[in-house]
């Protein structure tokens, strides 16, 4: 036997339960409950058995506070729970998360598959919802003859809206028939279109009481039907497939007929108060009215042919007034500019200011004359100092001077003796002439 396949006993235990924890995970169960125990923690510790075993478990109080009902000995139970190892003792045990009557946890646990199923399908969708009419003239009910559901939804609809029309379509809303029936009467009601809306429900009960509203078939018929469909199932707090598949879901059958109902109390204040609208609105339409037809009135009476023609008169009579003045103030204006520029002429006669502005233009001559005189001289002189400036710097004053320029025979100046060699032609430039030579020996100065 090896080291490593010694374990000691809170390793085994630990192994174990770990073993078991993720290998089984949770698991449904049903049993009887006994041994039950509730200490000042809050935890629950019981036994589940049957005929043949029996398997402690625990249930945590956070777990245990979601309990509908309080557990007692003997009574059957469905559980979900998790199996584990209590280390410690190394005992094998089940941790509840979640606990329900035998009957009733197992049609939850159908209720929730059916929900999933048909969510997944899309029956849930809410854009496939249809919309009640904002009027009804007649509501078709299904839902039992002899329930109180159907005298509540009765009363309801004969208080808010006697006029309404009702089209009871009778059948089981509880038991194995039931669910055939409700399917047949929805399609029986499409098939006849007598109703505008169908209600659909029953009151309170037990779960395994509304359970033919979750059945699948009554789902898909709900779904399929043409007509609005309003679910009415038991109280407010009962919830079933039917209400999720439904256009609408009213929390009662009650609430039901009050969704389809109009309620005449109400019409009639409704009618009352547009009743007083349009009576307001006719006094204000005459009175408009009463109002056009004195100005159309004084407009006539205005438009008579020998008025208008006193008005068209005393129009061109206002006209030639106005411009009788407006001629006499321009001629009173052109007389008084005229009388201006004669008293300006009068004073400066015309010979006199053109010997005046003679005499102006003669000085400007001479002025003018003398002044380009001065700007000639003044530049000759610049450029007489240019020239010698020039004259001085020209090269042919350098070559009088004994100096000569050397060039190669791609005609470049020589500077340097490095770029010049041997047996090489070169042309040298004197004041007065060219020497043409030939390179034989070069010799560098320090």
């Amino acid at each position: 036997m090896t080291e490593a396949a010694i374990y000691s006993v809170s390793q085994l235990n630990q192994s174990v339960r770990q073993l078991l924890e993720g290998q089984l995970g949770l698991v449904w169960l049903s049993g009887e409950i006994s041994n039950f125990t509730q200490p000042v923690s809050g935890h629950w510790y019981l036994t589940l058995k049957d005929e043949n075993a029996q398997v402690r478990c625990a249930m945590f109080r956070m777990k245990n506070l979601r309990v509908s009902f309080r557990p007692q000995n003997g009574m059957q139970v469905l559980v979900r729970a998790s199996v584990s190892l209590y280390e410690p003792r190394g005992d094998y045990q089940l941790i509840i998360e979640s606990m329900h009557p035998a009957g009733e946890g197992l049609l939850q646990q159908q209720f929730d598959a059916l929900k999933m199923k048909l969510a997944a399908e899309g029956l849930f969708a809410q854009n496939l919802k249809k919309n009640l009419p904002h009027f009804c003239q007649s509501v078709g009910v299904i839902t039992s003859s002899t329930g109180a559901a159907l005298q509540d939804i009765l009363q309801i609809l004969q208080r808010r809206d006697p006029s309404l029309n009702v089209v009871i379509y009778p059948t089981a809303v509880q038991g194995k028939e039931a669910t055939e029936e409700i399917v047949k009467m929805i399609e029986l009601a499409n098939r006849r279109q007598e109703t505008d809306v169908l209600i659909v429900g029953r009151g309170g009960g037990s779960l395994e009481d509304l359970w033919c509203f979750n059945e699948e078939a009554v789902a898909r018929a709900i779904f399929n039907s043409a007509l609005p469909i309003i679910s009415a199932v038991g109280h407010e707090t009962d919830v079933t497939i039917a209400d999720f598949v439904a256009d609408v879901r009213a929390p009662t059958p009650s609430a039901a007929a009050e969704l389809v109902s109009r309620d005449q109390t109400e019409l009639t204040r409704r009618l009352q108060h547009q009743h007083q609208r349009l009576e307001m609105a006719f006094d204000r339409y005459f009175g408009q009215k009463a109002q056009d037809l004195q100005y159309l009135r004084l407009r006539l009476q205005h438009q008579h042919p020998q008025a208008r023609l006193n008005a068209q008169v005393d129009y061109l009579r206002q006209l030639h007034h106005r411009l009788t003045l407006a001629m006499r103030r321009s001629a009173d204006k052109k007389q008084q500019q005229f009388s201006q520029l004669n008293e300006r002429l009068r004073k400066n006669p015309l010979p006199y200011q053109l010997q005046k502005n003679q005499q102006h233009i003669a000085q400007a001559q001479v002025r003018l004359h003398s002044a380009l005189e001065k700007i000639t001289v003044s530049k000759g002189h610049a450029l007489v100092n240019l020239c010698g400036k020039l004259d001085g710097l020209s090269p042919l004053k350098v070559l009088a001077r004994g100096y000569s320029v050397t060039h190669n025979e791609q005609g470049q100046a020589i500077s340097d003796i490095s770029r010049i060699r041997l047996g090489e032609r070169l042309t040298t430039r004197v004041e007065n002439g060219v020497i043409i030579s030939r390179i034989e020996e070069t010799k560098k100065v320090d």
